[in-house]
């Protein structure tokens, strides 16, 4: 038995399958979601999340948001959301750098630019600690699947 999982940012559908177990990282901390789980509503936090099917895992970076738990599906609706696979890293280091570097340079008079700035920052290093702790064992899983 499995559970349909849709995961969506704001400009995209990222992920839509089956799976049997969805791993969230919900503000109150990790949640695993497995078939005919009771329903529930909760925000994420800035984290990842999986989703396992067999022996198949996919890795994602989700960057807030909410989830929404049915019985017979997972609803992830992501501020931002990305497949490990997919991260640019040359991208996610120059914007962790511009950030970093405005960030440095004091609070602007403008408060949303600073608190956008600071947002970007903690998702540029969301995906740089993503690609580092399961970017290997994902390139290596499709290079046996390329075989």
């Amino acid at each position: 038995m499995t559970i349909r999982v849709e995961i969506v940012s704001q400009d995209r559908m990222v992920y839509e399958g089956e799976a049997d177990i969805v791993v969230v990282p919900g503000v109150s901390g990790e949640m695993g979601i497995l078939p005919n789980h009771s329903p529930l509503i909760s925000t994420l936090q800035y984290g990842i999340l999986k989703v396992r099917r067999g022996m198949d895992e996919q890795v994602f970076t989700v960057a807030g948001g909410v989830v929404e738990v049915q019985p017979d599906i997972v609803t992830v609706l992501a501020d931002a959301a990305e497949n490990v696979a997919e991260i640019d890293v040359a991208r996610a280091e120059a914007a962790r750098q511009r950030a970093e570097k405005f960030l440095q340079e004091g609070p602007p008079p403008d408060t949303d630019t600073y608190l956008r700035m600071e947002a970007a920052l903690r998702r540029s290093n969301l995906r740089l600690e993503a690609v580092r702790r399961y970017g290997r064992a994902i390139r290596r899983r499709q290079e046996e699947e390329n075989v």
